[in-house]
């Protein structure tokens, strides 16, 4: 007898249409990589529309939150859905999102206390409105087993072929990776993601230090000198400047220079060790050390992928 495994596609108002259905043909096509290796099962898919959610969820294995593509309903979901996926994840369905949908998963209240990821440019709102889950948008993909969490806008396709590979074979999503042509090796959000910083937070004093960093990052920089800018015993402006940035000013100025140099390795031809000088650095195993721990990538890795 074969196998269903029971997928619900969650289309609510302004999700990524072609996440939507993307997850439906994905799923088709598994079932034909599944077919053709002789394995007992397939995906049988449903897309249902917050409003029209009258299909039992105990029917359900897998319930999905595609990304969103504008409006704010992410922000505030209806409370028919809330309840829809706190019934089906009680009955014991797997619940997955992808980018802004792990906001709608996070006001269910199931992600508190557990760790998720979203889009790294929505981490500090995300942060901001639930500071009980454990945010890491470094990572392209948390499976916390009832619970799966994908971050950018495309990782709907790491999603789906995460759930293949979980229901079905390892070697079942490796094979739909070569037909669809997609990388199915580890990836990491952070290799993807722009440091940006907060500038918003209110602070004037801290504010004016991140601006002489941001003009100044090149030169010799220390908490002493900032401190000073600030007006601030060195003390106050460490737990200040954590406060305002959610960096400390060592790691601060790291991410500031491991940006430009990711700028520059992509826009110039210049050696890494002629970046390590111009942004600051003498030591070019130093930076290689702290430029790998941020990106994830080491500096000829990362020109390979991206340029």
């Amino acid at each position: 007898m074969t196998k269903s495994i029971r997928v619900v596609i969650i289309d609510y108002p302004h999700a990524l249409q072609s996440a939507v259905l993307g997850f439906k043909e994905l799923f088709i096509l598994a079932n034909k990589v599944i077919v053709d290796h002789n394995h007992d099962m397939q995906f049988v898919i449903r897309i249902v529309q917050p409003d029209k959610m009258s299909e039992s969820v105990s029917s359900s294995d897998i319930v999905i939150i595609p990304p969103n593509l504008e409006g704010s309903y992410f922000k505030a979901p209806s409370s028919k859905l809330l309840m829809f996926l706190k019934d089906a994840h009680r009955m014991g369905a797997i619940l997955c999102s992808a980018c802004a949908g792990t906001f709608i998963l996070a006001q269910t209240g199931l992600l508190d206390n557990r760790s998720a990821t979203t889009h790294w440019q929505l981490a500090d709102e995300f942060n901001e409105q639930y500071p009980k889950v454990s945010l890491k948008v470094e990572s392209l993909l948390i499976n916390d087993g009832d619970i799966i969490s994908a971050g950018g806008l495309m990782s709907w396709i790491d999603l789906g072929l995460e759930i293949v590979a979980q229901f079905t074979r390892p070697h079942i999503m490796r094979t739909l990776g070569k037909y669809l042509i997609v990388d199915t090796g580890r990836r990491e959000q952070r290799y993807y993601s722009s440091f940006s910083p907060k500038f918003s937070h209110g602070n004037e004093q801290i504010l004016q230090a991140q601006h002489y960093i941001q003009a100044n990052y090149n030169q010799s920089l220390n908490i002493v000198m900032l401190a000073a800018l600030a007006c601030m015993s060195e003390r106050t402006f460490l737990r200040q400047f954590t406060n305002a940035t959610t960096f400390k000013p060592i790691q601060y100025i790291q991410r500031v220079r491991v940006q430009k140099a990711c700028e520059l390795l992509e826009s110039t031809t210049q050696s890494f060790e002629q970046i390590t000088l111009n942004i600051g650095y003498d030591d070019v195993n130093s930076f290689r050390k702290v430029f790998i721990k941020i990106i994830g990538l080491s500096p000829s890795a990362f020109k390979a992928r991206f340029v």
